[in-house]
């Protein structure tokens, strides 16, 4: 066994803890289908936001401890839930008159407003996909509306129907009596119509692979549960996926924990084993409440960047995961500062030390040298004290502390003078009075 192997086997970094809990899962046999499989999943309503990046990172480095630990060759998966019916039409995008006529339909199957894509589904697709490759990220993307209607799910939607009242069981254990009536794990597509519809089903034959449901109208319809005719509701179609992908791990935030025993319930009826889950706490704004995208609290990736690098953005996502952590602007210089405090740390610790560092974790072993010879908190001061206005004024103060620096030799630093003059643009100067 390799020195680096042997350390990690004994690292108590959260990433490895994850990474051998999967392994445990193979310690009798191989996984028959070749490789463990990560997935992470994404509604496509809206545009990716940095709680996505925290998912995609954080799975990104438990991934990453796995191959360490295991020749198993992986995989990761990040799955669009795109098939799911618009219910609301988003308040920041344009042509919501136009929207507003396609309400309940798949998102694939709603006209893209902003003109671009095939559909508004294929736009967020689009969007998140670039959001992924920005970062570079090494995933695989799946849709939903692909995934239903090629017929790569129609196995599980099979089973699905024979296994119907076992599922129901599971379901209506954590429904409200009045909504246990009318309930149903399948949610036709109507035919004509286009829209997912919430209504009740008369039959469901599992033999003939079928549903009968009356649409709003009273007319009856009889559909196949398979190539997409009719899709899963969002619980029982977390746990489907998960048996007809083979999801090995899977992570999500503290308000999905409450549905784990039906996710799980719901994989293991379709005859699959459950996933290894990590349910991570929430962030939370300034004011201590919890980020949403609809409501639009907190902060954005997009802000984040303006004012610090990815690599700092990945550093406050490895920080004590389970713990929820306020995400507002004050937080970045902090990470900032940490995050190059380890990567100076990490070129004299011994192979155990490394593997604990939250640098390897986020390069993946191939850890760069800080060339931040200047803490960010001190460029804060320096543009607060001097009220620069341009680069040339910051550096001209550096200077006089590090004579040789220039942006072409220490990067870390020219990036970090640009970002510390717009923080004190947006944040210092306007408390100031003239």
């Amino acid at each position: 066994m390799s020195e680096l192997r042997e350390a990690a086997f004994q690292s108590r970094a959260w990433p490895f803890e994850e990474a051998r809990r999967i392994l445990k899962r193979y310690e009798k046999a191989l996984p028959a289908k070749g490789h463990v499989l990560f997935e992470t999943g994404y509604g496509p309503s809206g545009l990716p936001h940095i709680c996505t990046f925290g998912e995609v990172a954080r799975t990104t480095m438990i991934r990453r401890a796995f191959e360490v630990l295991s020749d198993i060759p992986t995989r990761l998966v990040c799955f669009s839930d795109d098939l799911d019916g618009m219910r609301k039409v988003p308040g920041n995008v344009p042509n919501q008159d136009m929207l507003r006529e396609h309400l309940q339909k798949p998102l694939t199957s709603v006209p893209d407003p902003f003109g671009t894509h095939e559909s508004f589904g294929a736009h967020n697709n689009a969007m998140l996909r670039r959001f992924l490759d920005t970062f570079g990220f090494d995933y695989e993307f799946v849709s939903a509306t692909e995934f239903y209607r090629s017929g790569q799910f129609d196995e599980v939607l099979l089973r699905s129907a024979e296994r119907y009242d076992d599922l129901m069981k599971i379901m209506l254990k954590s429904l409200r009596e009045e909504r246990q009536k009318t309930y149903s794990i399948f949610l036709p597509i109507h035919p004509e119509t286009g829209r997912v519809l919430y209504v009740p089903l008369k039959n469901v034959d599992a033999r003939e692979g079928t549903i009968t449901f009356d649409d709003e109208t009273g007319r009856e319809w009889t559909l196949p549960v398979t190539g997409g005719n009719v899709k899963l509701q969002w619980k029982p179609d977390f746990g489907a996926r998960w048996a007809a992908l083979g999801v090995d791990f899977e992570m999500y935030g503290k308000d999905h924990s409450s549905n784990t025993p039906i996710y799980d319930g719901i994989c293991r009826v379709l005859g699959a084993r459950p996933p290894e889950h990590f349910v991570y706490e929430l962030f939370l704004d300034e004011h201590g409440q919890k980020i949403s995208k609809s409501s639009g609290n907190g902060i954005s990736i997009d802000e984040w960047l303006r004012y610090a690098t990815t690599e700092s953005l990945s550093y406050f996502m490895y920080q004590k995961p389970k713990t929820a952590k306020r995400l507002y602007f004050d937080v970045i210089p902090k990470a900032v500062d940490e995050y190059h405090q380890q990567l100076r740390a990490y070129a004299g610790q011994d192979a155990a030390a490394r593997l604990n560092n939250p640098v390897w974790h986020i390069h993946g072993g191939d850890v760069p040298q800080s060339t931040l010879i200047v803490p960010f908190a001190m460029l804060l001061n320096l543009a607060a004290v001097s009220s620069a206005e341009n680069d040339e004024q910051l550096w001209g103060f550096i200077r006089r502390y590090a004579p040789d620096a220039s942006p072409e030799s220490h990067p870390d630093l020219a990036k970090a003078v640009g970002h510390a003059l717009r923080y004190y643009e947006d944040f210092v100067r306007p408390t100031r009075r003239s």
